[in-house]
């Protein structure tokens, strides 16, 4: 008697392993992404009442991710989730109508700023420029915290605020296979002597490890691709920055209010109406 009621412990020692070893697999790879049902659920649950416009699988850094494409009202919203464990990597959404309100006074720098950092508590601020986007005045925004960079764009005469983005802060590679941050810094500055050096992020491009350093110097913000093993410079491009006198001679009539955005033939409404 006593024999079998050991064997019939032991039988059961077996089971609640087994099944705890089961438990513990489906655990781990519960939040793994496979299919595009698993992240369309993830993306809808993240904007509620919203509609998939695209689902996409790619490679980012080498690491591969779903992105997510969807509209909900006026906005247009962007999702990057790490297929290995249905990590968000990003998050963003952009306001597709706005008004020029070009009867209204420039907000400040400092103005922005304070909305901006009421907006991200606890980041700092690494660049605010002023820019004319698509006719519209506006201030464009860089914030990081120590997991996150964040872009914001304000509306400059309203204070609104448009465009919201951040990404996960991805560790860089190791110094002893690429040519580091601190090199790529000193190649694109002798590029542009004098320049400000604002952001160095490591990237693949078509599978090209790259160092892309944006640069400031006077009037112009450049951005280069360096080779992130060889240190050679892969691209160059530069962008004037417009100043607050810009904005207040712009000629508004100049602009051309009606314009097809592609990338949005489904829908009925125009993606940008300018009321004034």
């Amino acid at each position: 008697m006593k024999k079998r009621n050991k064997v019939t412990m032991i039988l059961m020692m077996f089971c609640f392993i087994a099944i705890g070893m089961i438990a513990s697999s489906d655990t781990a790879y519960a939040k793994k992404i496979t299919n595009y049902k698993q992240v369309k659920k993830l993306a809808l649950k993240e904007v509620k009442g919203a509609k998939i416009i695209e689902i996409d699988k790619d490679y980012e850094k080498g690491v591969l991710v779903w992105e997510v494409d969807l509209r909900k009202g006026t906005k247009k919203y962007e999702l990057t989730y790490r297929a290995s464990d249905g990590k968000k990597l990003s998050y963003g959404w952009e306001e597709k109508k706005v008004s020029r309100s070009k009867n209204k006074k420039i907000i400040s720098k400092s103005e922005c700023k304070k909305l901006a950092k009421k907006k991200v508590k606890g980041a700092s601020i690494t660049s605010i420029k002023k820019k004319r986007d698509d006719g519209v005045d506006v201030y464009k925004i860089k914030m990081q915290t120590k997991s996150k960079r964040y872009e914001l764009k304000y509306h400059a005469r309203t204070g609104k605020l448009l465009e919201y983005e951040w990404d996960l802060i991805i560790k860089s590679q190791k110094s002893n296979k690429y040519i580091g941050v601190e090199k790529a810094k000193k190649i694109a500055l002798k590029k542009v002597p004098n320049a400000t050096v604002i952001k160095v992020e490591f990237d693949k491009d078509d599978g090209v490890p790259v160092y892309e350093v944006e640069l400031l110097r006077g009037r112009y913000e450049y951005e280069i691709k360096i080779h992130a093993k060889k240190g050679s410079i892969l691209k160059v491009e530069r962008e004037r920055i417009d100043d607050e006198d810009d904005f207040d001679d712009y000629d508004y009539d100049d602009y051309d209010d009606d314009y097809d955005d592609d990338d949005f033939d489904d829908y009925d409404y125009d993606d940008y109406d300018y009321d004034d």
